[in-house]
């Protein structure tokens, strides 16, 4: 896992976070992931484009699954 060493934060901002960190009763190491992963999270919208993607490479399905799904829950074998 990558490592980031972030240098001259500010004596206020480094004391909210060790307050804030203190309170959730965590380290300030695991304070600074959280804020940063809250910060960089994907948008809606890197989100719905990668459904999209996900869509595109899966195609569509014919046919009803019905018999399929049927056959699955009634097959009574111990190892299916």
């Amino acid at each position: 896992m990558p490592d980031l060493l972030v240098r001259d934060i500010d004596a206020q901002t480094y004391e909210r976070m060790k307050k804030r960190a203190k309170a959730k009763r965590q380290s300030l190491v695991q304070a600074a992931r959280d804020a940063l992963e809250e910060q960089f999270k994907p948008s809606k919208q890197e989100l719905w484009s990668a459904a999209d993607q996900l869509r595109a490479h899966i195609g569509t399905i014919d046919g009803n699954s019905t018999d399929l799904i049927r056959e699955d829950r009634d097959n009574k074998e111990p190892y299916r």
